[in-house]
């Protein structure tokens, strides 16, 4: 298992298939995009294949999400989830996405054997969502949506960040639509792994704030922390149920106690969390012939070493060396 020295074991693989993104989100990169990984440094299909098989069979692993950048830019992604989705003991699988393309590949992706999917949308002005992603993309993530839920991805998540100036006041009205179309939001607070640094504690709307603007239209009913478990998000019954919302506030409510995420990034790097400065390199080994136990060993070696929290709650924080493009989210 991937146990660390506070008693926390990994169950939960993110990984990030590309740092590639067709959006351009002002709390994520900069208009101009990023310099990407060359190819070479990506790993193939077969070896994120190999390394979710050694962490599901050997390591304990249930759940795996996979990410981005935009994991719907990975050509070899149905394959990808076909193969992990043959694992046994079978994984729970999920995607989280951008939505763009959605619309054309989630009948293929339910079939391959994705269990759900996590789509981000900010806003429900098309006019917002171009100032906020720098792309006329907003009508695709729509259809994207209702792709997923007519393949039957659910329960089908939709993530929001709230941003000053631009969607802050959108909060009751993301919720509303939520509700009517059967999706479970979830708003996240926004985090410093923007690649310009241009982050700030000051002026950023909380999970407080949050939870002030939706309780002006809708009653809001604590689910517990016996519901939550390991999951980041606190959940609220809207209006008596049956519809929930979610709220991550990884900035003000820092949940690192019950984590039990482990993280591969696009080129093959273990990370403990997702404002480590550090990295362990898997790819490496990979390709100088290690076999699944040596893999496994590293993989448990840099899992011991994790922090006790991101340290976010620390005013002097200093942002991760690679942006969330980089990283997967």
């Amino acid at each position: 298992m991937l146990l660390d020295t506070y008693g926390r074991v990994a169950t939960d693989l993110r990984v990030s298939l590309t740092d590639r993104c067709n959006l351009r989100c002002t709390y994520c990169m900069p208009e101009e995009g990023l310099k990407w990984l060359a190819k070479p440094e990506l790993l193939t299909d077969d070896e994120i294949v190999r390394l979710v098989r050694v962490a599901v069979t050997m390591l304990g692993v249930e759940e795996v999400r996979f990410t981005g950048g935009e994991p719907l830019l990975r050509p070899g992604l149905v394959g990808i989830v076909e193969r992990c989705a043959a694992l046994e003991p079978r994984p729970k699988l999920s995607l989280t996405t951008n939505g763009i393309g959605l619309e054309r590949t989630a009948e293929a992706l339910r079939e391959a054997g994705l269990d759900r999917v996590n789509v981000s949308l900010d806003t429900l002005d098309p006019e917002v969502f171009q100032r906020m992603t720098r792309r006329r993309r907003h009508a695709d993530v729509l259809a994207g949506l209702a792709a997923a839920r007519a393949a039957g991805l659910s329960p089908v998540k939709v993530n929001a960040v709230l941003m000053p100036g631009l969607n802050e006041a959108e909060a009751p009205d993301l919720l509303s639509w939520a509700v009517e179309h059967a999706y479970e939001l979830r708003f996240i607070e926004q985090m410093p792994l923007d690649a310009q640094h241009g982050w700030r504690r000051e002026g950023m709307i909380t999970a407080g704030d949050i939870l002030a603007s939706l309780r002006t239209r809708f009653s809001l009913t604590p689910e517990g922390e016996d519901s939550r478990g390991s999951a980041p998000a606190e959940r609220w019954i809207v209006d008596g149920g049956p519809h929930r919302v979610g709220v991550i506030a990884s900035v003000t409510r820092p949940f690192c106690r019950t984590c039990d995420r482990t993280r591969l990034t696009a080129d093959g790097q273990v990370r403990t969390c997702l404002f480590a400065r550090e990295e362990s390199d898997l790819r490496g080994a990979l390709r100088a012939g290690a076999d699944d136990a040596e893999i496994a060993r590293l993989w448990k070696a840099a899992m011991w070493g994790k922090k006790a929290g991101s340290g976010l709650d620390d005013p002097s924080f200093l942002q991760p060396a690679r942006p969330m493009s980089a990283i997967g989210g």
